[in-house]
């Protein structure tokens, strides 16, 4: 009998359109997974609303996002695909691990300054404590790793405290997971902002995985690369953020080094450059747009995905929580 697979859990909140960042630097890694990892993937719907949300919306991409989840790769027989909010274990445990964080562990978390500062209108509660349910998204499934961004390492650093502190006064109850961070394709940056991440809220340097090829080239035309007379393709991220972003996304893609990179396009210039990595982009994104568009016409599909990927995950995370639920003292009722 094989060894048994080590566990692996991640998710995306679905609280705008997913681009290329979320793609090459998570989903498509999940993807190639899923043969050494026993997997599980959900939409962090319960932690959009720390922002408000338009519910129409919401529940929009809450589906989209299971139908290009599916589109990229994850096949949902060999993955569990699930929604939060679906999995009530999620809330239930994170009320408990909220009163195993320390307040002042909150006040130090970089996303709630953050967030803090764009919504100061609504600095509600859930904003400040998300972190907590966050390690009860990740500890109620006991994974060994927790694949992420290194703007997300801190939660799991996080987490893992708050494993290490129950367990130290309850024994053996949480696994203590791992971050999980690829080296390449970890940190995607906007096309005309290339010393910050990509994102939605900047749509014209942000490559979202349902723009049509055209819209896709004309992003990468107009990408910002740099001043150098020489219009080298030479990787410096210090210097060059620009062309070390664009040469990042092209070696994501096609699985070239950055030194093959250079040679295959040593004295072409970006007008070279750019198209290339665009095209690139295009072909690998055609199929997914098409075979979404395809799935998300199929509610009933993306339902039955939805329903049987929350039963499994319901039944892994209830273990957990009766576990915990003994530990600290909740009365249980007796099985007839």
């Amino acid at each position: 009998m094989g060894e048994e697979k080590k566990i692996m859990l991640s998710g995306i909140q679905p609280s705008g359109d997913l681009h290329l960042g979320n793609y090459l630097g998570a989903i498509k890694n999940w993807a190639d997974r899923v043969n050494d990892y026993d997997c599980y993937y959900f939409m962090a719907d319960m932690h959009t609303i720390t922002v408000r949300q338009d519910p129409k919306e919401l529940r929009r991409r809450s589906l989209e996002m299971l139908a290009i989840y599916i589109a990229c790769g994850l096949d949902p027989e060999k993955n569990t695909l699930f929604l939060q909010s679906h999995v009530p274990a999620h809330a239930q445990l994170g009320w408990v691990l909220d009163c195993y964080t320390m307040f002042g562990e909150l006040t130090r978390m970089t996303q709630f300054k953050d967030k803090s500062e764009k919504h100061k209108d609504n600095i509600n509660a859930g904003l400040f404590t998300y972190p907590s349910l966050m390690a009860a998204d990740i500890l109620l499934y006991q994974p060994h790793y927790v694949p992420v961004g290194e703007d997300q390492k801190q939660h799991v650093e996080l987490c893992r405290n708050i494993a290490n502190r129950f367990n130290n006064i309850y024994g053996d109850v949480f696994r203590v997971p791992e971050p999980f961070i690829s080296k390449v394709g970890a940190r995607i940056y906007g096309l005309t902002t290339p010393d910050s991440k990509m994102s939605k809220s900047i749509p014209q340097g942000c490559v979202f995985l349902m723009d049509e090829p055209n819209v896709i080239m004309k992003k990468f035309k107009r990408a910002i690369t740099d001043s150098d007379t020489e219009r080298c393709v030479r990787y410096d991220r210090e210097n060059k953020p620009g062309v070390a972003n664009l040469m990042n996304i092209y070696a994501t893609i096609t699985g070239k080094t950055f030194e093959e990179i250079e040679r295959e396009f040593e004295g072409q210039g970006y007008g070279v450059f750019k198209p290339a990595v665009g095209e690139a982009v295009v072909d690998v994104l055609t199929p997914i747009r098409e075979e979404a568009k395809r799935l998300i016409a199929d509610k009933a599909y993306l339902n039955s995905v939805y329903r049987e990927g929350a039963e499994k995950a319901s039944y892994i995370a209830n273990k957990t929580l009766r576990k915990v639920y003994k530990k600290i003292g909740f009365y249980q009722i007796d099985k007839k």
